[in-house]
């Protein structure tokens, strides 16, 4: 443009000398020119924005696509690292839509890798089909996929054949399935005997949890978490069998049973008081000095490690058996925060936390089904300014890490002097 305008100022400057090149008129019109350009360009570069957006979207769901289709190679190592792959990325990201158009797909895949599949394949497969659940919330979908894979993991819990690697993460992911997606009672009755099958196994040990393995423990914390869920009737006949027979299990050798035991217990205490104010254990005598006892161990054989948990986790429980007291915890997420106020909060909140990792606080935020669970409401939607002061550019972090850089140099300078001063003295 300025080239064209020089050209024709002087054609006519040959024909009129008088003739002003550029007028204040023409220089008022290249103002508006340019502070259009200005407005083209910003809104350019949000449309570039949200261009680069749906091309990070698309190719990451290439990528999905792609680890989808390799779940059915023939190595196993390739299985297993798609698996991995799905799951970290169900665990880390709301993919609801991408997940219900290629739901039966993902069904089938995690059904023969949990079929034909060994170990760690198994293992990834059991976790990648509740992140599936999780996903796709509470409803017809979900219940599908738990209707076909649960039969499966209900055999790879009970199979004493089946790996030891598998088996545990059967246990878990084939419990919460079956608390997120079904509402058939009949369901949840069958998957509980399939659970109590697996732990009650201990009570019959002579020294009370004798030769038990993470398997057991883990269908203990699976069954705790689908009582919490069970009809009042249900949980009176429950806890009628396991109040008295679970104690057993406090004295088993492996710390992390005593543990799950332990917490299992508080939770039976809850629901018993919740059920019936009146609740009156016959034994509280005896089980309040074990818990005592385990509150207060000082046993030289056992880890450092594992006391320290140990009795930082029975001082919580006996505190709930004795008192019905609990010490509540606060969980901050974005500009929310969620208290843990009972022991079935806090089974379930460690429960989905295992579940999903680091991407925890993300689905607290944005997963409705998660929400649900923890009556937190709708998802709250944040506007940009909020989002602006939750988070700190990289450029703003760096100019206050060298701002307050130069505050200490010169700090410490002036402090230098000063010594320097007091030395010539």
């Amino acid at each position: 443009m300025p080239k064209s305008k020089k050209r024709n100022g002087r054609a006519q400057g040959g024909q009129n000398r008088n003739v002003q090149p550029f007028s204040d008129e023409d220089a008022s019109l290249e103002t508006m020119s340019h502070c259009s350009s200005l407005s083209d360009a910003a809104s350019f570069a949000e449309e570039a924005v949200e261009v680069d957006e749906e091309a990070t979207q698309e190719d990451f769901e290439y990528k999905l696509r792609g680890l989808l289709d390799l779940t059915m190679d023939k190595s196993s190592k390739t299985r297993q690292a798609a698996l991995e792959g799905l799951k970290n990325a169900l665990a880390s990201k709301g993919l609801y839509e991408f997940i219900l158009e290629r739901r039966m797909t993902l069904t089938d895949s995690i059904e023969r890798c949990l079929k034909k599949g060994k170990g760690e394949e198994q293992r990834a497969a059991a976790a990648l089909a509740c992140l599936l659940c999780c996903q796709l919330g509470s409803g017809i979908e979900s219940e599908e996929v738990f209707r076909t894979l649960a039969p499966v993991l209900r055999s790879l819990t009970c199979d004493g054949s089946a790996s030891a690697q598998a088996r545990p993460a059967c246990a878990t992911n084939l419990g919460l399935c079956c608390f997120i997606a079904t509402d058939d009672i009949e369901d949840l009755y069958t998957t509980m005997e399939c659970l109590e099958s697996v732990f009650t196994k201990l009570y019959q040990t002579e020294s009370g949890g004798g030769g038990c393995s993470a398997l057991h423990i883990q269908a203990l914390l699976s069954w705790a978490l689908l009582l919490t869920i069970c009809p009042a009737t249900e949980v009176k006949k429950k806890l009628e069998i396991h109040l008295l027979k679970l104690p057993r299990l406090l004295s088993c050798d492996d710390v992390n049973m005593r543990i799950a035991a332990g917490e299992t217990m508080a939770l039976l205490f809850e629901l018993a008081r919740d059920a019936d104010t009146d609740f009156f254990y016959e034994d509280l005598e005896p089980l309040t000095q074990t818990l005592k006892a385990l509150a207060t161990d000082c046993n030289k054989h056992r880890a450092k490690v594992d006391k320290r948990k140990q009795r930082s986790v029975f001082r919580d429980v006996l505190r709930a058996v004795e008192e019905g007291d609990f010490q509540s915890e606060t969980i901050r997420f974005g500009p929310e925060r969620m208290y843990i106020d009972c022991w079935v909060k806090r089974l379930t909140y460690g429960t989905l936390k295992e579940l999903f990792g680091s991407g925890m606080q993300y689905h607290l935020q944005t997963n409705e089904f998660l929400r649900s669970v923890f009556e937190l409401g709708p998802p709250v939607l944040l506007d940009a300014a909020t989002l602006k002061t939750m988070k700190i550019s990289r450029v703003e972090r760096h100019l206050y890490n060298s701002a307050a850089f130069k505050a200490r140099t010169k700090a410490r300078s002036k402090l230098r002097d000063k010594r320097a001063d007091v030395g010539e003295f």
